[in-house]
């Protein structure tokens, strides 16, 4: 009994209450948010439309995503978290019920992309808002918490999508605008607004520009960074901080790039395993059991992973979860029965399971507190980019080079390892740099009066 409520509190202690309402909003968002799964079968079985007017809607679905991230990430910096998660769970119920009757393509393209905006926008304000109101040295716990809340509500979407799909497409929308309410009202109801408002003092901070002096940290702006240093210069010298101070992070977009060959990994189970699998023989109930035995290991195992993980550098645990999955996708190439697809499956899904809590967790140590949800926005980016990729070069992959695209998978996650190791020093010496600049010195001690 002792050892399960060690576990407990190592797995969900000490985080505040404003989380838990953000993680049930989180929760019940995913698992509502089944009627887009079926959009494409919706368009063909109830509209009529076209294979190559079905892609181009659910094109628009993921262009919208991409901008309702950034927009999203925008919002939630200068309106503030929870109103940004408001606005877009009540846009996203009303659309919703505009697609459950509409009846022109005109009509329900328009409506599906701005779906996909609204669909995205929620991102960065949730993580942004656990990265407001957790403490840092309990974050992991957070993320890995949010990444398995994220994957137990997908698990229950995929099972309730299917079986409303079968009765009406009508309630498939209806009931995911009424999940999507019942996740605002949730949001409304508990969750404060977590955005900080920096208030500005003349106490001197420490400037790590190479001049190295020491200024007034109301003389200063965040500036580019430089060698993985913050840099700081005088406010009339260059523009307010962004998005574009996002864009311009170099030590971040590399984290970012890296990221994105994570997510081109693990699309291959969506995009292009299937394909495999059929020119294997198999049938589709052997891809239906190798994507769910991810989806039962996640919501089974996910929570003992902080513990397993706490003790070390988290660049190497990336590395270590990158090279997992690239030994994975790359056994795939000597697969030809379903035995291997799932010992292959267990492989690459414990990476992933890996990879979640430190993925965020630095993420959120990269950004500066005032760009917080603009850092998510970029972040999220590389997902949307990585579905686009996927597919479309992993397609012209496999139909040429047969099973040595696996190998090439394989090494490009091996590459992506050595280069976690490679990229971590620098970047916690900026998660350092930092942390510094957030840290308020103590007063000057007065000089006594003689």
């Amino acid at each position: 009994m002792r050892a399960l409520r060690r576990w407990l509190d190592d797995t969900a202690g000490g985080l505040p209450a404003t989380f838990w309402y953000l993680w049930a909003g989180l929760l019940i968002n995913r698992a509502g948010a089944f009627a887009m799964l079926f959009l494409s079968l919706y368009l063909t079985d109830a509209r009529g439309a076209s294979e190559a007017l079905t892609g181009a809607v659910v094109g628009a679905y993921g262009l919208g995503g991409a901008a309702g991230v950034l927009l999203g990430g925008v919002l939630a910096d200068r309106w503030g978290r929870r109103s940004t998660l408001l606005a877009a769970h009540l846009a996203t119920a009303g659309l919703m019920v505009g697609l459950a009757f509409s009846r022109h393509l005109v009509m329900i393209a328009a409506l599906a992309a701005l779906v996909g905006v609204a669909h995205s926008m929620p991102s960065p304000a949730f993580v942004a808002a656990i990265v407001d109101v957790v403490p840092e040295r309990r974050r992991s716990r957070a993320f890995n918490l949010q990444f398995w809340a994220f994957n137990l509500g997908m698990a229950m979407a995929s099972l309730l999508a299917g079986v409303l799909a079968e009765a009406s497409f009508v309630a498939l929308f209806l009931v995911d605008a009424a999940a999507t309410l019942l996740a605002a009202a949730v949001i409304a109801w508990k969750v404060p607004e977590t955005l900080p408002r920096r208030h500005a003092s003349r106490a001197p901070i420490l400037d790590t520009s190479r001049s190295g002096r020491t200024e007034n940290i109301q003389d200063l702006r965040p500036g580019p960074v430089d060698g993985g240093a913050v840099t700081l210069r005088r406010a009339g010298r260059q523009r307010q901080p962004g998005l574009h101070t996002a864009l311009t992070d170099r030590t971040f977009l590399t984290f970012v790039g890296l990221t994105f060959v994570l997510a081109v990994l693990t699309m291959q189970t969506s995009t292009i395993m299937p394909l495999a699998m059929r020119s294997d023989g198999l049938r589709p109930s052997a891809y239906g059991a190798v994507v769910a035995l991810g989806g039962v290991l996640i919501v089974l195992g996910q929570l003992f992973v902080p513990r397993l993980i706490e003790r070390h550098r988290k660049d190497r645990v990336l590395a270590v979860s990158t090279a997992l999955l690239a030994l994975g996708f790359a056994t795939l190439a000597f697969a030809d029965d379903v035995a291997v697809y799932l010992a292959a499956a267990v492989v690459w899904t414990v990476g992933q399971m890996l990879a979640a809590p430190p993925n965020a967790q630095i993420n959120a140590d990269l950004a500066p507190l005032e760009l917080r949800a603009r850092y998510q926005s970029v972040f999220y980016l590389a997902f949307p980019a990585a579905s686009f990729v996927a597919p479309t070069l992993g397609g012209v992959s496999l139909q040429y080079l047969g099973d040595w695209h696996w190998l090439i998978v394989g090494g490009l996650g091996l590459l992506a390892a050595g280069c976690h190791l490679l990229a971590g020093p620098p970047r916690e010496r900026r998660v350092a740099a930092l942390r510094q600049l957030s840290t308020p010195l103590p007063p000057p001690t007065p000089t006594p009066v003689r």
